[in-house]
């Protein structure tokens, strides 16, 4: 099925010229539907688990192992699996970012531009809540919305802040393994499913893209160890934006070089002669560049709506030379607890939670209310910076009660709660409770966790066999 979607002219004539015979059939790609995704959570659940409880017909992302195509008509979004945060919907062509930067578990990663979250979860999973993941994001805004994302997904490794790529700069030199700068961008590869970005597009808007994507990615190269991996992405077709931008960062840093993308499924290479398109008097020609330069061009990753079934995307690895360890940071020191709030903690924990305490815990109070945090072991101090989640969430010390957190019952694995009131898939019970209804339940008084086939959906409080609900009011279902 074919649809007009009112593409800009410009941008049909740009792509016309770049893209020569292929053009009609990316221009056919461009008049069909987006499609949709999802990327299990592999944090809670294999591949296999959750394809045991998924009821959709699903078909294999070819470069994403945990990456699946949804049908048309799938309800992905109103499903309890998704409230208790065994899968991110995500478009399929951004899974391919994670992949290839192939962070470790025990690594610092450093995710600079994370909201809204997908590429953030994705690196969450593959390093198996060891290490620490930074995730970032300027605007306070888009900031809240990454860091509920990440609590629902159950990152219990991460950090989140709101701070400039130059302050995270200075903060910061040389300290992380790998560092992905997911860059704002013009939006192109985005046209099919945002009209928000096609009414916003001009030639102006990408050239300014481009001067601001150049920043960033300066600020960027000085957060990296040497030896360690700057990825670049961008979800747009802009020559200007994709192998300009990179071009121009490797002149002004000769310590990086490109390195070859692992050989996935549904990749193309980057095109060296758009490094500088279209050219002008003040610049070098594509066929006078170098041909090394030209050949390391190559080496970037192009993903195409007509090649592949997603979105555009762009992708360059930026390997540091002179590998050498990673420049330390001030690690993040631990709250002493009065022994008030130590025995309020334990009181909710003994009996609710089957995780040891963790030994690591940060206290940031305001007024009456203390939140407590579990630190990761090599969590960085972040006094200074707008962190929005230093850590975990546990929950909120008040008035000597414990009152635990959303983020705390989503981080809970399979069986981790030791209180908990389990409703099966599909039943009414379930979609009551997300609507933020109180349910009937026997047993002991106090803090449950009510789970949909085992996996947490959030607290609820059982007072004289009813479960008062304290699913937050902003997710709850209509």
């Amino acid at each position: 099925m074919s649809r007009s979607i009112g593409l800009p002219l410009t941008f049909l004539a740009r792509m016309a010229d770049l893209l020569d015979e292929e053009f009609p059939t990316f221009l056919a790609a461009l008049s069909r539907p987006p499609v949709a995704g999802l990327r299990v959570n592999t944090l809670k659940l294999s591949v296999a688990e959750f394809l045991a409880l998924c009821p959709w017909e699903l078909k294999p992302v070819p470069w994403c192992d945990t990456g699946f195509l949804l049908p048309p008509t799938h309800t992905a979004s109103t499903y309890p699996l998704y409230d208790a945060g065994l899968y991110y919907l995500q478009e399929p062509s951004t899974m391919a970012v994670a992949t290839l930067l192939a962070p470790r578990p025990g690594e610092r990663v450093l995710d600079l531009c994370a909201a809204p979250g997908g590429k953030a979860t994705h690196i969450a999973a593959l390093m198996a809540d060891q290490g620490v993941l930074v995730a970032n994001e300027v605007e306070p805004d888009r900031a809240a919305i990454l860091a509920r994302n990440l609590e629902t997904w159950g990152a219990r490794h991460a950090l989140v802040l709101s701070e400039t790529p130059e302050r995270l700069a200075e903060r910061w030199p040389e300290a992380f393994d790998r560092v992905l700068v997911d860059a704002p961008c013009s939006g192109e590869g985005m046209f099919r499913k945002s009209e928000q970005a096609r009414y916003h597009w001009s030639e102006a808007h990408v050239a300014g893209c481009a001067l601001r994507q150049q920043d960033i990615l300066d600020a960027a190269a000085a957060l990296v160890r040497p030896g360690g991996l700057l990825a670049y992405a961008t979800c747009t077709f802009a020559p200007e934006e994709n192998e300009g931008v990179v071009w121009r960062f490797l002149q002004s840093h000769p310590d990086f070089d490109l390195e070859e993308p692992a050989p996935l499924p549904g990749l193309d290479r980057g095109r060296p002669a758009w490094a500088f398109w279209p050219p002008t008097q003040e610049e070098v020609a594509p066929a006078a560049l170098p041909d090394a330069r030209a050949e390391a061009l190559s080496r970037t990753a192009r993903l195409w709506p007509h090649r592949t079934e997603g979105e555009g995307h762009f992708v360059a690895l930026l390997r540091r030379r002179d590998g050498a360890p990673r420049r330390e940071w001030r690690s993040a020191a631990a709250s002493e607890l009065t022994s008030r709030e130590r025995a309020a903690l334990a009181a909710f924990w003994e009996p609710t939670v089957g995780l040891p305490l963790p030994e690591r815990l940060l206290v940031r109070s305001s007024g009456e209310e203390s939140e407590v945090y579990a630190l990761a072991e090599d969590a960085p101090d972040v006094r200074g910076l707008r962190a929005l989640r230093p850590g975990w969430l546990l929950g909120t010390l008040r008035k000597g009660r414990f009152i635990p957190a959303h983020a705390l019952a989503l981080g809970l694995r399979r069986c981790e709660a030791l209180q908990r009131l389990d409703l099966p898939l599909g039943s009414e019970e379930v979609a009551r409770y997300l609507r933020g209804e109180p349910l009937p339940s026997s047993g002991a008084d106090g803090w449950v966790v009510v789970c949909v086939e085992g996996f947490p959906l959030g607290w609820g409080k059982r007072v004289s066999g009813l479960v008062k609900n304290h699913y937050p009011k902003a997710l709850r279902w209509p």
